[in-house]
């Protein structure tokens, strides 16, 4: 695919108005794969003129900040998961957090009832923005000095850069609410509609990057931008303050890891629940030869189902923010534990969420996007953020240029009441000021023989842990090329509602067979957009996903 416009100036080597999608790369000493062409084109140039893969994700969030606004951010939050070249790992937590005027019922009305609008649009629905300080939080791990890193981010706001026909279609479908949550019509508002080939520019965004540029993390979180989220906040319910934003860190936490038939898993940690489902998942299907009953089989997908269902349980129940709330993680993952939740597992008989509940622990305590780079050191980066919703709350920060997200949907609004994504949550997920809301993201980085193997990850809401789940098997226990273990149609459960969601596309006699069990499904558009680079005999294999605009770069 190619997109041009009236020649204008390129950036840096790269051209925002000339450049086309690429689906799969092979190269021999790093690659990129993210969200948008011109996002791994920034960081393949990075990675090419001697920054390792830490300067090449920071450089690809930047720029997705720009060229991709429905998910790309700064004002949201996400998570990194590092594997360095000198065997360290890293997880970086830099989730949005609750503002200091947050409280529990916040969104209940006077009889008690969730009012979901008030937490999924407009200013209300914000939690504090933790991009900016997650990227200087990773800068301790760059080469290259930050102002290298975002100039190419500033020059594709300033000067602009070409519309493919999904950006257009996906900013024309989001026209009225942008007109409806903004005082004034904002720089992704065309009157006319936007149209493939269209120029974006947004020159408030490019003084907000050049803040940051100058000032550093003092020139998001304090000073002018701080000044202009804060009257943002001001027109209407918003409660972000001054305090809120100069007191917001990012946190390095301890990443999860765990070992699955000789392979060495690493993900995020808490509060991104990504990463125990994916463990509780894969140590729950360890043990019985699913490679053995072939890729998609009904045996097979049961099998991944019932691990999901299982783990998506306890989730409702027990998963936090692990500085608010005691979450009994050494029992959720330990092999006693998960054995006894799979001891009522009957094959070709489907399993009733209502019967099936969370575990039983003894006392102890739908927008996101995705990058994964290598670099020729070894190094390899996982990273996932979001706006939570596509273009988050729908608020863009008059003066500054960045959409703010609208993760306060991601606590626990009132205990049981689902979330936009269907995700149940209980008081471990209760909001609190200065608390993390939960997350679905699963950045994965897999080794084999002690040294990357596949970095890997995706958006897609409560989709996500399930979606790497199966990304992971598709290629380890199914030999599937990383083509198709990223294509395929894939498949989801999340315990509540009592449903395997199928993309289409997806086999018909095993929705057939799996019918049959007792198992109810529903066909989806899509599910996710995966990432996925493979390093193996000195190949470095990388893979963007069919279902949007995603590109891979290698070199």
């Amino acid at each position: 695919m190619q997109f041009q416009a009236a020649a204008q100036k390129k950036t840096k080597g790269i051209n925002p108005f000339q450049f086309q999608i690429q689906k799969k790369v092979t190269g021999r000493y790093g690659a990129v794969v993210s969200a948008h062409p011109l996002a791994s084109r920034v960081g393949l140039s990075i990675l090419q003129q001697g920054g390792n893969a830490v300067d090449a994700a920071i450089a690809v969030q930047l720029a997705l900040a720009v060229v991709h606004p429905s998910a790309g951010n700064i004002g949201g939050g996400g998570f990194f998961i590092a594997r360095l070249s000198d065997g360290r790992t890293v997880a970086l937590d830099y989730r949005e957090k609750a503002p200091g005027r947050a409280s529990r019922d916040m969104y209940l009305d006077s009889m008690g009832k969730p009012n979901m609008a008030l937490s999924q649009d407009g200013r209300l629905s914000s939690g504090v923005p933790g991009t900016i300080a997650g990227l200087f939080a990773s800068m301790k791990y760059a080469k290259l000095p930050f102002a290298k890193l975002i100039q190419p981010a500033i020059d594709l706001a300033e000067k602009g850069f070409t519309l493919t026909e999904k950006e257009a279609a996906s900013l024309n479908g989001s026209k009225q609410e942008f007109q409806t949550t903004n005082s004034n019509p904002p720089v992704f508002v065309k009157e006319a509609g936007w149209k493939a080939g269209d120029t974006l520019i947004q020159r408030d965004l490019a003084g907000t990057l050049k803040r940051i540029r100058d000032l550093g993390q003092k020139g998001f979180y304090e000073g002018e931008t701080a000044r202009l989220i804060v009257a943002e906040m001001k027109k209407a319910n918003g409660i972000i303050g001054y305090d809120d934003l100069k007191n917001y860190h990012a946190i390095e936490r301890k990443p999860v890891q765990f070992n699955y038939k000789g392979y060495e898993i690493i993900s995020m940690p808490l509060p991104s629940s990504g990463g125990l489902i994916l463990q509780q998942c894969m140590k729950m299907v360890e043990d019985r030869n699913i490679g053995s009953l072939g890729f998609q089989s009904p045996a097979a997908v049961q099998l991944m189902v019932e691990a999901e269902r299982r783990s998506f349980a306890d989730r409702a129940k027990y998963l936090g923010d692990p500085d608010f709330v005691k979450v009994p993680l050494n029992t959720l993952v330990s092999a006693t534990y998960l054995k006894e939740r799979m001891k009522d597992f009957v094959p070709g008989l489907a399993g009733n969420s209502k019967s099936i509940g969370a575990g039983m622990i003894p006392h102890e305590s739908m927008e996101t996007t995705h990058l994964s780079v290598v670099d020729k050191w070894g190094n390899a980066v996982s990273a996932t953020t979001t706006l939570n919703n596509g273009y988050g709350s729908k608020t863009v920060i008059e003066g500054a240029g960045f959409i703010m997200n609208d993760e306060m949907d991601d606590f626990s609004v009132k205990p049981g009441v689902p979330n936009m994504f269907g995700a149940i949550g209980g008081e471990a997920n209760a909001i609190a000021p200065g608390k993390r809301m939960l997350s679905s993201m699963t950045p994965a980085i897999v080794l084999k023989n002690h040294r990357p193997y596949l970095v890997t990850g995706t958006p897609g809401g409560t989709t996500i842990p399930t979606s790497v789940f199966q990304t992971i098997l598709n290629i380890i226990e199914f030999n599937l090329s990383t083509e198709d273990a990223v294509n395929l149609p894939k498949f989801h459960h999340q315990w509540l509602p009592d449903v395997i969601i199928v993309e289409q596309g997806f086999p018909a006699v095993t929705i057939e067979a799996l019918h049959g069990m007792g198992y109810h499904t529903n066909k989806a558009g899509s599910i996710g957009r995966t990432e996925l680079i493979r390093i193996s005999n000195g190949t470095v294999e990388a893979v963007g996903d069919k279902r949007g605009d995603d590109d891979a770069e290698a070199y």
